[in-house]
């Protein structure tokens, strides 16, 4: 039998115990990690165009039924006023209590048909509230490759780039339509129906692009052959999974899941292999310290109060006085360099710091501190080739937020978990300044533009 995650927690004697040595990995990206070197890859969606696979790493959940959009209202805080097919929106959820639970992307395929897209969290959320409420809904799980068996039911892959729009001038041999921000229109590729999202993950110009699996091959192919001449770059899992840095959005953050109103049966529900694992120096016995609100991660503007959802009464008075706000931690180069130095020293050195991408946990929370008080967490660390520069997104206090601040981050846990990702390291402090999020100024000024 299939256990639990209340029963996960229960052996693990407490919620953080089960998670700070879980041994799911970090990142799961079932995709080629390089096609040319990581460098080269990130900088083409800022230089020319890039092609990036987004068929693996993701799960899909298919929701139809006359209860459809109601269940999707009734669980999520965004408007569904003016959402109609042909649209895609960014769906996030909380807990009773205003809590964040996850977010994915959530297409509107056709009346009464939707898809929603990303990390299981906020999938197995809404699934579980559709099976166990009076909901008129059915729905069909197409896990990421990671776990599923066999080939995925769609193919999707992002365009994006300053030449994408060129690209796909090319590959559909016609003028492209005007389709605002996280608007979806049809392309004829190959003479193929093709689906197309208005949407980019590193804060560039972008297409996602999406039909039948068996079309893929054919989809892709024509794409390459199309990008000859325009300097289109393959660009794999490791670059891939660091875009988020430059458009500043946070994956897998921690979910309110492990305590509170509403979730007692849910974890019930939920099978202990969902849990995810918590890397990072941050540490309390209390699990509610883990936890986020929508305004932690600058999604107070999604947070729309003109209908019934699962935790408005709180987030309503969450949205008086937010406390944090979403900034970018620029990492000092002599501190990161004096970190990775202790590689080649004597004694226990720094926990080892990756490139791009230096998560260690599926849920990564680093203290930040200014002078020696917390003020916020760092959530997800990694270098971005296009800035030259060491970074974090991050969740501060807002008397900090303003760019320039000095903070430190501290690197490492104490004590050293047993993660699978986790070796025997030492705690060190690392200096870094507050800019904004994203920290690109073209994905700030650009990023939702039409």
């Amino acid at each position: 039998m299939t256990e639990s995650l209340a029963e996960a927690i229960q052996r693990a004697g407490g919620a953080i115990s089960l998670l700070r040595n879980a041994q799911a990995k970090p990142t799961i990206f079932p995709v080629q990690p390089e096609f040319s070197n990581w460098r080269t890859e990130q900088r083409s969606w800022r230089k020319s165009v890039a092609l990036l696979d987004q068929s693996h790493h993701m799960s899909d959940l298919f929701i139809k039924g006359p209860d459809a959009l109601k269940l999707l209202s009734d669980v999520a805080v965004n408007s569904f006023e003016k959402f109609t097919p042909n649209k895609a929106k960014q769906f996030i959820a909380v807990n009773h209590e205003g809590y964040l639970i996850g977010d994915a992307i959530l297409f509107y395929l056709e009346e009464q048909s939707f898809d929603l897209v990303g990390w299981h969290m906020v999938l197995d959320w809404l699934q579980y509230h559709g099976e166990t409420g009076d909901y008129d809904v059915t729905f069909e799980r197409d896990a990421s490759s990671a776990v599923r068996k066999g080939d995925p039911i769609q193919y999707r892959y992002e365009v994006q780039g300053p030449r994408a729009l060129e690209l796909m001038e090319r590959v559909t041999g016609g003028e492209v339509p005007q389709t605002r921000f996280f608007g979806m229109t049809d392309f004829v590729i190959d003479g193929l129906q093709v689906r197309s999202l208005r949407h980019g993950m590193a804060g560039q110009p972008g297409f996602e692009l999406f039909g039948p699996w068996v079309e893929g091959e054919r989809v892709r192919s024509a794409l390459i052959k199309a990008g000859e001449g325009l300097d289109l770059v393959l660009v794999g899992s490791k670059a891939y999974s660091s875009s988020n840095l430059e458009s500043a959005w946070v994956p897998s953050p921690f979910p309110a899941i492990f305590s509170g109103e509403g979730t007692e049966e849910y974890r019930n529900w939920l099978p202990a292999d969902r849990a995810g694992s918590l890397a990072g120096s941050f540490d309390s016995d209390r699990v509610e310290d883990f936890y986020l609100t929508p305004y932690d991660l600058g999604y107070g503007r999604s947070v729309k109060f003109d209908h019934e959802f699962i935790g408005k009464k709180a987030l309503q008075r969450l949205a008086e006085n937010p406390p944090r706000q979403k900034v970018t931690l620029l990492w000092d180069p002599s501190d990161v360099a004096a970190a990775i130095q202790t590689q080649f020293e004597s004694g226990v050195p720094a926990k080892y710091i990756d490139f791009p991408k230096s998560r260690y946990g599926q849920y990564q929370v680093d203290r930040v501190l200014v002078d020696g008080r917390e003020i916020g967490i760092s959530h997800d660390p990694g270098y971005i080739t296009n800035e030259q520069a060491f970074v974090s997104l991050a969740s501060v206090d807002n008397e900090y937020a303003k760019p320039g601040t000095e903070v430190t981050i501290v690197w490492g846990e104490d004590p050293v978990s047993a993660k699978a990702a986790v070796e025997e390291h030492r705690q060190v402090s690392i200096r870094a300044t507050v800019e904004p999020a994203p920290y690109s100024a073209f994905a700030r000024e650009n990023y939702r533009k039409n």
